[in-house]
C-alpha cells in the first residue's frame, strides 16, 4: 500500500513512475496474488472516527490529501460498526487498475535485489522484504535487520456458522445504520467453555520457528495462544471480552466470553475471527476453533499462519524526509520503516511520494507538523523514538504534543482527543496548502 500511495502521488503530480513489483514471479508466504496493495492479515483499517481516534484522524488526513488507499477503501467499504473494513479482493483490484490505467505509470514485475547507486527511489517493500534486498540493506547500513512475527487470523465460511447460537451485533450497538449496528457475528461462551478453550489453546501444536529465529511479536498483533500464555483471563479482557453485547437468543444470560467475527467480503460469505491471529498448526486450529460455540461445524476458507515481519531501525538510518542517510537518493516508506498497520503504512507512502515530488521540483517543503497524525508518525520513526528499543508503532495520541490547559486522565479524554483532532486537521490543511 505504501508503494501504491507513493506512486499515485508522484504520477498525479505529472512525474513518470516505474513500480517494481516482485510478485507474482517471486512469492511470499502471506500473499496470494500479484496485485498491488494486497491485504494479507485483516480486512480492517480500524476506527473511522476522526474526532476521537488517532487512526480515524489519519484516515481524514489521507482523504484530504487525495489518498488512493482511502478512495479504494471507501469504494469497497463493508459494514463494520464504527470501523472501516473493506472487501479485500476488489479493494486491491481497484488500486491495481487505477495505477495501471495512468499513462505515466509502468509496472515492472521484477525483484530488486540491490540498492541502486543513482536515480530517485522509494523502497516500500513492506513487512515481507525479500531475503536478497534485506541482505543489501544490511550491507549498506551495517546493522542487523530487525524482525518480529506477524500472525494471520483464520477466515470462516458464513454458511458453516450455527446462527441458532451466534447472533449479529456490533459492540454497544455502534454504528449509524442498522447494517453497521449488526456488523459483527458473536459466539458466546460460558465459563466452563472458556476454560476448556484456554486449556486446548495452551496445549495445541504450534508451528516451529526456523533454526536461529527468535519470536519478536508486535504487541498489537499477538498470536492468540501467546496472549493466553500471559494469563488465563487475558483473552477475556482482549479479543474475547463480553462487554457491550447482549445474546439475542438468551438476552437474560450474560456470556463469560464472546468471540467476534467480522465480515470479510461484500457478499457476506466470509467472516474472519477478530483478533485470532495464530501460529498453531493447521490441525490444531480446526480442532481448537471448532470448540467455539456456533463454530462446531465451521468450514475454513483460510487458516491462520505466521510470517516474519521486517523493519529498519529508522531513527538511526533515515533523515527527517525519510531518506536513507547514507544514500539520500533513496527513501523508505511503509511498514519497513517501523510503522505498524495498513493505514500507517499507506500514510508513510503518501508522505514519501509528496516529499519526493517536492525534491524533484526543487521546492522546499516545511516539516510536516508533529501535531498531525501524519507528522506524529514520521517524527516518531525519524528521530522521536528511542533507537535502542525501537519497535513498530501504530498511530496513537501518545505520539502527539500535548494541548495546553486540558485535563488529563480518563475523565478528560473526550475533550482532549477532540482538541488533538481539531488542531491536527487545521495544521494538516495548512501544510497541504503550503505543499
Amino acid at each position: 500500500m505504501a508503494g501504491s500511495e507513493a506512486a499515485w502521488a508522484a504520477a498525479k503530480a505529472g512525474l513518470t513512475v516505474v513500480i517494481h513489483e516482485m510478485r507474482p514471479k517471486v512469492a511470499t508466504f502471506a500473499h496470494q496474488t500479484g496485485k498491488l496493495a494486497e491485504m494479507v492479515c485483516s480486512n480492517s483499517f480500524r476506527s473511522d472516527d476522526s474526532e476521537q481516534n488517532a487512526v480515524g484522524l489519519l484516515h481524514w488526513e489521507m482523504r484530504a490529501a487525495g489518498s488512493l488507499t482511502m478512495e479504494a477503501a471507501d469504494t469497497h467499504r463493508l459494514p463494520a460498526g464504527g470501523a472501516l473494513a473493506v472487501d479485500r479482493e476488489p479493494f486491491s483490484q481497484y488500486v491495481t487498475d487505477k495505477l495501471r490505467a495512468l499513462p505515466n505509470v509502468t509496472v515492472v514485475e521484477e525483484e530488486i535485489t540491490a540498492l541502486p547507486g543513482d536515480g530517485h527511489w522509494i523502497f516500500a517493500t513492506g513487512p515481507l522484504t525479500s531475503e536478497a534486498l534485506g541482505a543489501a540493506i544490511i550491507a549498506e547500513t551495517g546493522t542487523e535487520r530487525l524482525a518480529f512475527y506477524d500472525a494471520i487470523a483464520p477466515i470462516v465460511y458464513a454458511d458453516s456458522i450455527d446462527m441458532d447460537v451466534a447472533w449479529m451485533q456490533s459492540r454497544y450497538d455502534k454504528g449509524e445504520t442498522e447494517e453497521e449496528r449488526k456488523a459483527y457475528l458473536n459466539c458466546p461462551m460460558t465459563r466452563d467453555q472458556y476454560e476448556a478453550f484456554i486449556d486446548a489453546l495452551m496445549g495445541s501444536d504450534k508451528a516451529p520457528f526456523h533454526e536461529g529465529e527468535e519470536a519478536k511479536y508486535f504487541d498489537g498483533c499477538l498470536p492468540i495462544e501467546v496472549m493466553a500464555e500471559r494469563g488465563r483471563e487475558t483473552l477475556r479482557h482482549g479479543p474475547m471480552k463480553p462487554v457491550g453485547l447482549t445474546n439475542a437468543h438468551k438476552p437474560d444470560e450474560k456470556a463469560y466470553a464472546v468471540v467476534q467475527l467480522r465480515r470479510d467480503n461484500a457478499l457476506g460469505t466470509l467472516y474472519n475471527i477478530v483478533g485470532f491471529q495464530t501460529k498453531m498448526k493447521y490441525g490444531s486450529q480446526t480442532e481448537v476453533f471448532r470448540m467455539i460455540p456456533g463454530l462446531e461445524n465451521a468450514s475454513f476458507a483460510r487458516l491462520g499462519g505466521i510470517h516474519r515481519n521486517t523493519f529498519m531501525n529508522s531513527p538511526t538510518l533515515l533523515d527527517g524526509e525519510m531518506r536513507l542517510k547514507s544514500k539520500p537518493h533513496i527513501r523508505f516508506a511503509g511498514q519497513v520503516t517501523g510503522v505498524e498497520g495498513y493505514v500507517e503504512s499507506a500514510a508513510m507512502g503518501l508522505l514519501a511520494g509528496r516529499l519526493a515530488i517536492a525534491e524533484l521540483s526543487g521546492k522546499s517543503l516545511p516539516p510536516v507538523p508533529a501535531t498531525t497524525a501524519m507528522g506524529a508518525l514520521v517524527s516518531h520513526i525519524t528521530g522521536g523514538a528511542e533507537a535502542k528499543t525501537f519497535q513498530p508503532m501504530n498511530v496513537n495520541f501518545g505520539l502527539f504534543p500535548p494541548v495546553d490547559g486540558l485535563k488529563g486522565g480518563r475523565r478528560g479524554r473526550k475533550d482532549r482527543y477532540k482538541a488533538y483532532t481539531d488542531r491536527a486537521k487545521a495544521d494538516w490543511q495548512g501544510w497541504l496548502g503550503a505543499a
